[in-house]
């Protein structure tokens, strides 16, 4: 069985214009551990700090609730871990489309196939969506719908902002890995494929040797369910392989954003952020 291990480090650091009161902030940074991926080590140094508290929240995903009371112009975050990957065997769906037939499936999984702000659909992605269901399989459906807007979507950073839904990316005609996610899953909820947003880490070099670092960088990816989840990474059209490290995963982004909060004080003049990655093992 093929292994790999890697060491993440996500270094976040925000400056204000003066000095700010105090900030409340969520930070999932703290990648799984699950079938596939065990997490090693794993910390969060924040800069300043007053008080934490880590808990996991209704997707699975681990969060640290952090707050910052003392004044303070410039806020840091540093989240290390150490995770081991290894190849897993694909689970096999013995049903089909059958099983999103079964009034249980709606019901267990009803929060992946409705629509949410982030993933209404458009009339065109419909139709594209639609020719899709004709297709033997749901996994053979999501791999045609991502063809489909790769096809029509090109990946551009800076095109995009985070708070864009799959609408206004499908209408830009371009986007990053955020915005394909929201896509691909808009247009397999419109057909009743439960999927759900996958939120991590991916080197941007595959393949590094032993030893070897690179810059890493958040990115997004899917899961469909068809009696067994499958995950898919619709920004490459690939599967999803041993340099992507799971984080967490929900409805869209929302449920997912690696860091969100609030404070009091005057606005943020600079963010800095670097992902770095180091082939371990």
């Amino acid at each position: 069985m093929s292994t790999r291990r890697h060491r993440i480090v996500h270094r976040t650091v925000m400056r204000y214009d003066g000095d700010v009161v105090a900030s409340h902030n969520e930070l999932r940074m703290t990648p799984l551990s699950e079938p596939g991926q065990t997490t090693l080590e794993a910390r969060i140094r924040v800069r300043p700090h007053s008080w934490s508290n880590v808990y996991t929240d209704h997707w699975g995903t681990q969060v640290m609730a952090v707050e910052s009371q003392g004044a303070h112009d410039t806020l840091e975050i540093e989240a290390m871990s150490t995770v081991e990957r290894a190849e897993t065997v694909a689970e096999v769906s013995g049903t089909g489309w059958d099983a999103l037939a079964n009034e249980q499936t709606g019901d267990l999984l009803s929060e992946l196939i409705t629509a949410t702000p982030r993933t209404t659909t458009t009339e065109e992605l419909t139709k594209i969506a639609q020719a899709a269901r004709d297709e033997p399989t749901p996994r053979a459906a999501a791999q045609a719908i991502s063809t489909q807007v790769h096809e029509r979507m090109s990946y551009a950073k800076g095109v995009t902002e985070v708070s864009d839904t799959a609408e206004d990316a499908w209408a830009k005609g371009q986007g990053v890995c955020q915005d394909f996610a929201h896509i691909t899953l808009a247009a397999l909820r419109c057909i009743g494929i439960p999927s759900r947003y996958v939120s991590g880490y991916v080197a941007s070099e595959p393949d590094l040797e032993r030893g070897q670092s690179c810059p890493g960088e958040s990115h997004a990816w899917i899961e469909i369910w068809d009696g067994a989840w499958m995950p898919y990474d619709p920004t490459n059209l690939a599967p999803v392989g041993l340099d992507h490290v799971v984080v967490g995963r929900g409805r869209d982004y929302d449920d997912v954003a690696p860091f969100r909060g609030m404070y009091a004080g005057p606005e943020l003049s600079e963010l800095d952020v670097e992902i770095t990655f180091t082939r371990v093992s």
